[in-house]
């Protein structure tokens, strides 16, 4: 009878290492497939936390350090990450829909497949992140950094990269209607064809590849 009660409140204990989704934020913190919706941990210290699968729908994060952390799978609907450290986090499958990410860092990052779709990412910084195809349609990109980045068959309809930083960034197979390149210079990025800026959108300042031709439809019309 004895043995029975030690297992059974053995059995309740979480093992070692292993966080409950009560557990408060910290570094490393492991809420893996917890619901953590509409929170205020804005300024929280996040670092290598383990969140993959994670409902933080509305969820405040603001100018947290989720450096490192895995948030693959997750949902970060209309979720706040302004100003937040993302660099090296993986993000990759998550929905991040109308998410506010102006002047994040998320460099190194793996956006692969991650659906940002009306996501503002204005002034973000995405140097070498992996946006390899990720939704990004009516995306806020606008004066962000993505140099290096890669892009290779993303979703890009109606996307707003004016005056962003692309240099180095591969954009091989994405997939682009109304994209707004307006004030960008696209002579340094990789993959780009004739086809696609023919289905995106520019100015007189937006540079072009070697053999790329302006198109007559530029410039970008008024969106609705």
């Amino acid at each position: 009878m004895r043995t029975a009660v030690l297992i059974s409140f053995l059995a309740l204990v979480p093992l070692s290492g292993h966080a409950a989704c009560n557990d408060a934020p910290k570094a490393g913190v492991d809420w893996s497939g917890c619901e953590k919706q509409r929170l205020r941990m804005g300024g929280a210290d996040l670092q290598g936390a383990r969140i993959g699968g994670a409902d933080l729908d509305g969820t405040d994060l603001a100018k947290a350090n989720l450096a490192g952390a895995d948030l693959s799978r997750s949902t970060l609907d209309r979720a706040r990450l302004s100003g937040a450290d993302l660099s090296r986090a993986k993000l990759s499958q998550a929905s991040i829909y109308r998410s506010n990410l102006s002047a994040a860092i998320l460099v190194s990052a793996d956006l692969s497949k991650a659906e940002l779709i009306r996501t503002n990412l204005k002034s973000a910084d995405l140097s070498n992140a992996n946006l390899e195809k990720a939704e990004l349609p009516r995306a806020n990109l606008e004066e962000a950094t993505l140099t290096g980045a890669n892009l290779a068959g993303a979703g890009l309809a109606r996307t707003n990269l004016a005056k962003a930083k692309v240099k180095g960034a591969k954009f091989a197979q994405a997939r682009m209607f109304l994209t707004n390149f307006e004030d960008v210079d696209l002579s340094g990025a990789l993959g780009l064809t004739q086809q696609q800026i023919d289905s995106s959108c520019g100015n007189a300042k937006t540079g072009l590849p070697a053999g790329l031709k302006r198109p007559a439809s530029w410039p970008c019309p008024k969106d609705d």
